[in-house]
């Protein structure tokens, strides 16, 4: 049983096969015994992932993740235990199916650094997930958790010696408001956010690359004194004083940061959920007259991309340090194709009532309106940025990730939308 074999912490993923994948709930407790193509599907998952979970085992032995009990930080964690791979994970409240699956669950609150930086003590490799999101708020909501919290996540890193600091970042640093259609990485950040949401990951984004710089300069550094050999003489005493200036180098921090959008699978408590009970309320609409491209990704393949990341800042690749990445499922679709999706996995009738992008933009406009003169906390139904996140095309080009991640989906939509749907059937 693959679960047995990650609680004993004794796991070579060669000796796991589809059999242990179908009388287990590591990957997903709702698809088991549900779907045979969902057991294939999940098997052909573990396949793919043998090599790089084996690589990051061999460089890696104890990981911190943040937010461990969330939709991604947990799906990292499941994969990170089907190796020997130590995990430590944070969250403020109690997740007791980590704990289960052989995670060493910390209660906390990543504001508070003294907790922090002593359940971090022994981690060599740091997954940031955590993060307040959401389209409505105050400004200390998301700035707190969002930008300390990450300010927190560094200082800790410096302080004991970790070098390696994978980031979840989100598209929204580069949401104005406009059609983002095939944007890469050259796009600048907003210069007008629509929510403190994207404001506060944008800041956060750039401490946590900038975090990278020490070790850049330092490695330009080597690099020019290495190319400046005149003699083999020399060159014994370069290699020798570089020697001695990776032994300090190891101790710089190493960054990535990537950007996924609009994360969905089996047990999702964010984007399904939502477009179910208001499918089911007669309250969901589309958002204005032509259908736009968006970019997706299911949640596997987020996590898988994050090991990857970590991969290669482990590898000393250069060309991804200090850097952000898009990635999506890499299979741009109309918003009402992928809601339309989600409702036939629920069995439920496809959307088709629309309103025009300004009247929801408009509804926006108001709803905050009131909900600030009248303190709500609760979240309006329609926000500015909702209207133009749904009224707009944001997919991106995720060739950097490609190239320098090595990164490609391995779960398409249909087959994600297969597991979700074996999920649904389950509960």
């Amino acid at each position: 049983m693959i679960d047995q074999k990650i609680k004993s912490n004794d796991v070579d993923i060669s000796d796991i096969d589809s059999s242990d994948i179908e009388s287990s709930d590591v990957m997903n407790s709702n698809i088991k015994n549900t779907d045979i193509n969902s057991t294939d599907i999940y098997a052909n998952f573990i396949q793919t992932l043998k090599v790089p979970l084996n690589e990051l085992a061999s460089q890696t032995e104890h990981v911190f993740v943040t937010g461990a009990g969330g939709f991604l930080g947990k799906a990292i964690c499941k994969l990170l235990r089907l190796t020997n791979i130590k995990v430590t994970g944070f969250a403020r409240g109690s997740y007791p199916e980590l704990t289960e699956m052989g995670v060493n669950m910390i209660q906390g609150d990543i504001t508070d650094f003294t907790q922090l930086k002593e359940s971090m003590k022994s981690c060599d490799l740091v997954f940031h997930v955590a993060a307040k999101a959401g389209v409505w708020g105050s400004k200390d909501d998301y700035f707190k958790p969002n930008v300390q919290g990450a300010e927190n996540i560094i200082q800790a890193c410096h302080e004991l010696a970790i070098t390696r600091l994978v980031y979840t970042s989100t598209p929204s640093v580069t949401f104005a408001g406009v059609d983002e259609a095939g944007i890469d990485e050259s796009q600048p950040y907003a210069d007008n956010f629509l929510n403190y949401y994207g404001e506060s990951k944008a800041l956060a984004e750039q401490l946590v690359l900038n975090a990278s710089s020490s070790y850049l300069d330092q490695k330009k550094q080597q690099s020019s004194q290495l190319d400046s050999q005149q003699s083999q003489q020399n060159s014994q005493i370069d290699s020798q004083q570089a020697s001695k200036k990776d032994s300090k180098q190891g101790k710089h921090l190493k960054t990535v940061a990537l950007r996924p959008h609009l994360i969905w699978g089996p047990n999702d408590p964010h984007l399904v959920p939502r477009v179910l009970e208001r499918a089911r309320s007669g309250k969901l609409k589309l958002v204005g007259k032509e259908d736009k491209l968006v970019d997706t990704i299911f949640v596997d393949n987020a996590a898988y991309a994050h090991i990857l990341a970590a991969i290669s800042l482990s590898n000393d690749m250069t060309n991804c340090i200090g850097k952000a990445y898009f990635i999506s499922n890499d299979q741009p679709i109309t918003m009402a194709a992928m809601l339309n999706n989600i409702l036939h996995c629920a069995q439920l009738p496809p959307v088709t009532k629309r309103i025009p992008s300004s009247v929801a933009y408009g509804v926006g406009v108001l709803l905050e309106w009131v909900y600030k003169i009248r303190d709500i906390k609760e979240e309006p139904i329609m926000t500015r940025f909702v209207a133009r996140q749904l009224s707009t095309c944001h997919y991106f080009d995720i060739s950097a990730a490609k190239n320098d991640l090595c990164y490609t989906p391995l779960i398409s939509i249909d087959d994600g939308m297969k597991l979700l749907k074996a999920s649904l059937t389950n509960q």
